[in-house]
């Protein structure tokens, strides 16, 4: 996914020796999926590569560490900025807004400042799901987040067309929404997710009896 953003080698491999390249990559294809420009994802990513450097400088080790580092990382990075270009612009939400997306990308539960937690789509009709996810399925922070994605949309779309239950469902349903995704402009590959995680939580729904 790099490689469709950055052209220079020597910037793939920079950010490819990061110790969160995984972590940096995964957020990347967060970013297309959500349809982010190019130009977005050229500010944003030198930011989260930056704050890994920090961060480990700082003494952590693993992802579940970097959050405590955070504000710390917003302070210097915009203290630098206006040594550098004697501008007083607020700038602080530029920075954390990135790093607090990626790991939001990456870790299971973090939440952005100032945000509301955002309950899981379906987790009073389908409990269980994202426990299932990880327990049985053993998916990473990154792919739980991709799940929640598009299961937030397909919630909303079911509720913009008036289904009471999704015991309603029914194949016309599916094809329809389906349809919508495609229409709307996403890549085929974000359409070809949106259908894998549904297959994903209908047979679960289905195995669990709701």
């Amino acid at each position: 996914m790099l490689e469709e953003y950055f052209i220079k080698p020597s910037t793939i491999d920079r950010l490819r020796s990061s110790w969160i390249a995984p972590e940096i990559e995964a957020y990347v294809v967060w970013l297309a999926n959500e349809g982010f420009s190019t130009k977005c994802v050229w500010r944003r990513v030198p930011i989260v590569f930056a704050f890994g450097e920090f961060g480990r400088s700082r003494g952590a080790q693993t992802i579940a560490e970097l959050p405590s580092h955070v504000e710390a990382f917003v302070a210097e990075r915009v203290a630098k900025h206006h040594r550098r270009t004697r501008s007083t612009r607020p700038m602080a939400k530029e920075v954390r807004g990135p790093i607090e997306q990626l790991l939001s990308v990456v870790l299971s539960g973090f939440e952005p400042t100032g945000r509301r937690p955002h309950p899981q789509p379906f987790v009073d009709v389908v409990p269980g799901f994202f426990d299932y996810l990880v327990e049985e399925r053993g998916l990473r922070p990154a792919s739980i987040h991709g799940y929640r994605h598009h299961l937030d949309r397909f919630e909303a779309y079911l509720a913009r067309i008036g289904l009471q239950s999704i015991g309603e469902l029914s194949p016309v349903i599916l094809s329809a929404y389906i349809v919508e995704r495609a229409g709307s402009g996403l890549a085929k590959s974000t359409v070809g997710g949106s259908a894998g995680v549904l297959r994903v939580f209908l047979r679960y729904a289905h195995r669990e009896g709701f």
